[in-house]
């Protein structure tokens, strides 16, 4: 976990990582390329998502995650794939969305960084 976090926001993510399931970016890539209905969820800030994004993701930034989700996706049998910067607070996202009653959610493991250490198309401001 980043060096910027607490003690405490780690503990939280820790405990919410033993509620969900992360898939790492090979499993995304690969449920990307084969399955239909699949949608890969930035729980990042606005200006992170206009920089650069995972090709194809949607954007509900996690501070209104949880007010905003039943618009976009009211069906919780959706199957959505969440990312942050780090995984971090995508893990603490999916963990809510799953109180909520939405039952096929996870978590990318290591978050868009991970993603870009493996070298998987992105996007950047607006499409690229």
């Amino acid at each position: 976990m980043g060096k910027h976090h607490s003690n405490r926001f780690a503990t939280m993510v820790d405990d919410a990582k033993t509620r969900i399931k992360e898939l790492s970016p090979d499993e995304v890539k690969e449920k990307l390329d084969e399955e239909e209905g699949v949608v890969v969820l930035d729980v990042r800030k606005q200006d992170e998502w206009e920089s650069a994004h995972i090709a194809g993701a949607k954007h509900l930034a996690r501070a209104v995650l949880e007010r905003n989700i039943e618009m976009e996706y009211a069906n919780i049998d959706t199957e959505l794939i969440l990312y942050s910067g780090s995984g971090s607070v995508s893990a603490l996202a999916a963990d809510s969305l799953q109180k909520m009653g939405y039952n096929n959610i996870t978590s990318l493991a290591g978050g868009f960084q991970s993603w870009l250490e493996a070298g998987y198309p992105i996007e950047r401001n607006g499409g690229d």
